[in-house]
């Protein structure tokens, strides 16, 4: 039997402080829950990886130890992205799959994101992993554990069918688990790549892996301006979410790379529903329309939309996170190194550079993502009290995830954090003065739930 710390089984991963609220005991178990999951719909292999972390060394040894107890056999494929590990689980002969990860979170933080037979494994299947554990619900056995490696096959596999143009383009690994297959990649494109920080140390010393911030994209920004590039990317710790930049630094946010990726899909499969999440911008939406897509809105969170996907046969998702989801001659699954290569592969289809198709988008005034700290018990309550309050007064409201509220001025959202005490806020106007009215809009409905958007509070 064994317990979990409260605040480690989230929604879509199992995230932890090592030595605090996540260490090998916890892996041990999950290792057993899942294999014992696994064991009993008829499997009995499970794939393994892990990310570049001081502690994912010793958490991998106990949850193949965990596996094994159970009597499922460990397909070890050793350090690399997670995206590595998703195309381990999707081309090998096993029945799931678990990467050791704790993405973009401080260096003392790990986690566990996992695979079951091709399909996210999340949301209850979590919680029932927590309850197998405590109630020692367990299968016995023994298992085996074998070493593959994965990291040639699998860039071998991000170049497959490449016939974009030679541009010199600068990548940013952060010193996450991306650098080694970055490293190799780079030397399979044509054209001229500059990299930085593809050495993985767990401690980060150069900046924090989290594109989606600007502060931590200054040297992608600095090595594009001062070599001339033609585009900046880079990844997150852990290799399933991108950032870009242009010629001139400016930031391609996630919405803004899917509305790109679209078009050549689109062009080859005439009419496909494009998803995005509901924290992207309208002009997205308005843009999958204009190239003849069926554009969807749907919950933020990769496991929702890789689901979302499979259920409506799309070819190609995104968040405004930085996770881009192409089953477009792949896997349907978030991986930020293959979604680099489509996008260098895009822009020698449409015949633009990545500057060029920035300043043809629509100007949008937005805000970033504002995030603030609600009680727990209070997060998902604020958010349907603000919801009845609209309806009511006849307001035009998407409630796919929280609410999204379109008004003359734009558009806001207001949505409960599925990770963390926190409210996520965001709202886009036409100009300044829209963008004012549409945050007092935000401001209104919080303090009519007695909530204050109080200091930013963090990832």
């Amino acid at each position: 039997m064994h317990v979990f710390h409260p605040t480690a089984l989230r929604e879509y991963d199992i995230r932890g402080v090592i030595g605090k609220t996540l260490g090998p005991d916890d892996a041990r178990a999950i290792g057993r829950s899942f294999g014992t999951i696994v064991k009993r719909s008829g499997g009995s292999r499970v794939a393994v990886g892990y990310d570049g972390r001081e502690s994912s060394p010793v958490l991998e040894t106990a949850l193949v130890e965990g596996l094994n107890a159970a009597g499922i056999d460990a397909v070890r494929v050793g350090l690399g992205p997670t995206p590595m590990l998703y195309y381990a689980e999707a081309v090998l002969d096993v029945d799931g799959g678990i990467m050791i990860t704790g993405s973009h979170n401080p260096p003392d933080y790990n986690g566990f994101k996992m695979v079951l037979r091709r399909g996210p494994f999340f949301g209850a299947d979590i919680q029932k992993l927590g309850e197998m554990a405590a109630a020692g619900d367990w299968e016995s056995g023994t298992g085996g554990s074998e070493h593959v490696e994965m990291l040639d096959r699998y860039v071998d596999r991000l170049v497959q069918g490449f016939d974009g143009p030679a541009l010199r383009v600068g990548w940013d690994a952060g010193n996450g688990a991306a650098g080694p297959a970055l490293a190799k990649l780079v030397g399979k494109l044509p054209g001229e790549h500059h990299t930085l920080f593809t050495d993985v140390d767990s401690a980060f010393p150069n900046h924090h892996p989290d594109p989606t911030e600007e502060k931590n994209l200054e040297d992608l920004k600095a090595l594009v301006l001062e070599k001339g590039l033609d585009l900046g990317i880079a990844f997150d710790g852990d290799g399933d979410r991108i950032g870009a930049i242009d010629r001139t630094g400016r930031v391609i946010w996630g919405d803004q790379l899917l509305a790109i990726l679209a078009e050549p899909v689109l062009r080859d499969v005439p009419g496909a529903t494009i998803i995005g999440d509901v924290k992207a911008s309208q002009a997205l939406y308005d843009r999958i329309g204009e190239l003849g897509g069926d554009p969807l809105m749907w919950k933020t969170g990769h496991s929702h939309i890789k689901k979302k996907m499979k259920d409506v046969g799309s070819p190609l998702a995104g968040e405004m996170s930085g996770h881009i989801f192409f089953s477009h001659n792949y896997y349907g699954y978030d991986d930020a190194l293959y979604s680099g290569v489509r996008l260098i592969a895009a822009l020698g289809t449409l015949g633009k550079s990545l500057d060029e198709l920035r300043d043809a988008m629509p100007a949008m005034v937005n805000t970033p993502e504002m995030r603030f700290q609600v009680d727990e018990s209070r997060k998902f309550a604020a958010v349907d009290e603000v919801l009845d309050r609209l309806e009511k007064a006849g307001a035009d409201v998407n409630r796919t995830d929280g609410a999204r509220v379109n008004t003359a001025d734009g558009w806001w959202l207001l949505r409960a954090s599925n990770t963390q005490d926190v409210l996520v806020a965001r709202a886009e106007g036409k100009d300044e003065a829209s963008l004012e009215r549409l945050v007092a809009q935000i401001d209104d409905q919080l303090a009519k739930s007695g909530i204050e958007r109080g200091p930013q509070a963090g990832h």
